[in-house]
């Protein structure tokens, strides 16, 4: 194989046929057309969503319950105020006692997640310990990742854990013990990977010097990723990361990651390809990038807004940007609305409970409050034009980005981050997907809709 078609500019040798990739994409454009009213009339349920916008119920889960509304007895939905529960216990319950006791709680919420029930003092000590004692990294996969030297880490993450399927003496067993073995093996190595991949990117994007720390005993998951990145940190910052790694761990077998998860699991193929699916999903805009974008239209609105306590300056620009106007043009406002959640997130309530004392002790509680006055205008100007009835409501991204930014967390591993909190949600959704469902994969139907086209000879064409 040449090797030039595969790197840099030359990644494809078109020569002197560069009008075939203008030709073969307006050819994809006119067959990928589809009337939307066929959408109606066969009754299909995209994005598996039904036309009340609830989700279409393709499988059983005891992990996690997203609640965002109850069915009436007519099918009507009724909106509540949002809750989340892993397996069966309410998150904000699990929460508020772990910060009255001043601990973190991640470990603990990966044994519930992992086991169906929480685990005593002792065997939190003893599960604990075997996550801080595997999160060092084999020296094959610290070379590897300096080999993988990128600019996106979730694609750094997904080889990583691909590569791990080599150095696994048993990867394709799907006995529940090994199984078992994956999860807390995933579980533990992703911080270090997530770090070590950030130091090389800082060090050859950014010129920075090369430093590399390695995990330390008897700290948590979130107080070692704070020391590999940054070094220095305070309790109150370890604990709002914790708190964030807690409120992401899970989200319901629904969420697009874990269901392609579940779907690539269904198959029965190795731990390590099926979570770097769920990666892979995850790394998409509209799932674990949302985060990003909410930050990058606040920092635009903090420039663009002259008097951020001014509700008619701000309620101006927000209408602007409906009007596809200013900003990125699309007409949104990012970190609104939510696929389940119709009256509020409590993932969003429960952060900014800890977010507030972030901004004080970081000296932005103005930056804040700017923010939290975003909200409240976002949701006026929205209803203005969609009336009650539309689900309003900021979701865990409104604010999940400004607080990695105090914590002082690049934005490259904004959603790498993302998928270290949901690795535990992954694998236990896979462990059971494997348990309960057995050898039934998910296949889907999908309607063809293309008339029979009699092929014709090559000559007569």
């Amino acid at each position: 194989m040449d090797e030039r078609n595969c790197i840099g500019e030359e990644f494809l040798d078109l020569g002197k046929h560069e009008h075939i990739i203008y030709d073969l994409s307006e050819a994809m454009r006119k067959a990928s057309e589809i009337d939307m009213k066929l959408l109606e009339k066969h009754s299909v349920k995209r994005g598996l969503r039904n036309a009340n916008g609830t989700g279409v119920l393709v499988g059983l889960t005891r992990i996690g319950n997203v609640v965002g509304y109850e069915k009436t007895e007519d099918g009507e939905v009724k909106p509540v105020a949002g809750k989340l529960f892993y397996r069966g216990v309410d998150v904000e319950d699990i929460v508020h006692s772990l910060h009255k006791e001043g601990r973190h709680g991640y470990e603990e919420i990966a044994y519930l997640l992992l086991s169906g029930s929480l685990p005593n003092r002792s065997t939190l000590a003893d599960f604990s310990e075997v996550i801080q004692n595997n999160m060092a990294l084999e020296q094959k996969t610290r070379m590897h990742i300096i080999d993988l030297e990128g600019k996106n880490i979730m694609n750094i993450l997904a080889r990583s854990v691909l590569e791990m399927y080599t150095y696994d003496p048993n990867p394709d067993d799907l006995s529940q013990d090994n199984l078992m073995r994956q999860s807390i093996c995933l579980i533990s190595k992703f911080p270090t990977i997530i770090a070590y991949a950030y130091n090389i990117l800082r060090h050859t994007q950014h010129n920075k010097t090369l430093h590399i720390r390695h995990p330390q005993e008897k700290l948590s998951i979130a107080e070692n990723l704070l020391y590999m990145i940054k070094y220095d940190y305070t309790p109150l910052e370890s604990r709002v990361l914790d708190l964030l790694l807690m409120l992401q761990a899970e989200h319901g077998g629904g969420n697009n990651s874990t269901f392609a998860v579940r779907v690539t699991s269904s198959t029965g193929t190795d731990t390590y390809s099926a979570i770097s699916t769920g990666i892979c999903s995850l790394k998409g805009p509209l799932h674990g990038g949302a985060n990003i974008m909410v930050n990058h239209m606040r920092k635009h609105l903090q420039e663009s807004i002259l008097d951020w306590k001014d509700n008619n300056e701000i309620d101006a620009y927000l209408d602007r940007m409906l009007n596809k106007e200013v900003y990125d043009q699309s007409g949104l406002i990012y970190g609104l609305g939510h696929a389940v959640y119709t009256v509020s997130d409590p993932r969003s309530i429960l952060l900014k409970e800890l977010a507030r004392e972030l901004a004080v002790e970081t000296k932005r509680v103005d930056e804040y409050n700017f923010l939290e006055l975003l909200e409240a205008r976002a949701i006026d100007r929205l209803r203005a034009r969609k009336g009650n009835a539309a689900k309003l409501l900021t979701n865990v991204d409104f604010y999940s980005g400004f607080v990695y930014e105090m914590l002082g967390i690049p934005e490259e591993i904004y959603t790498p981050l993302f998928a270290m909190a949901r690795i535990v949600g992954w694998c236990s959704h896979r462990n059971e997907e494997l348990s309960f469902a057995g050898k039934r994969i998910m296949r889907p139907g999908y309607m063809n809709i293309m008339d029979e086209v009699k092929y014709q000879p090559l000559s007569e064409r």
